[in-house]
């Protein structure tokens, strides 16, 4: 049976569990999308408010690091 690997949809940091918040520990960033509008951003953390509708919105972390998502370079398709 093989380790998963957590690698970084960003910068491609590879992690043998998962990263802290979800937060990549290298660069630092998450792939963002908003709940409301489906708006999708780089950032260490979510904003108060949605760029793209300017409404207080649940931010869902999209950014995909198992190889059952896509792995690296891809973002979470389940979000």
């Amino acid at each position: 049976m093989t380790a998963t690997t957590f690698t970084c949809a960003l910068c491609g940091h590879n992690a043998e569990s998962k990263f802290a918040g979800d937060v990549c520990p290298k660069c630092n960033e998450s792939y963002w999308k908003c709940s409301k509008c489906g708006h999708m951003l780089q950032a260490v953390a979510p904003p108060n408010a949605c760029p793209s509708c300017n409404e207080k919105c649940e931010f869902l972390n999209a950014t995909c690091y198992t190889p059952e998502c896509g792995g690296p370079g891809h973002l979470d398709p389940r979000i």
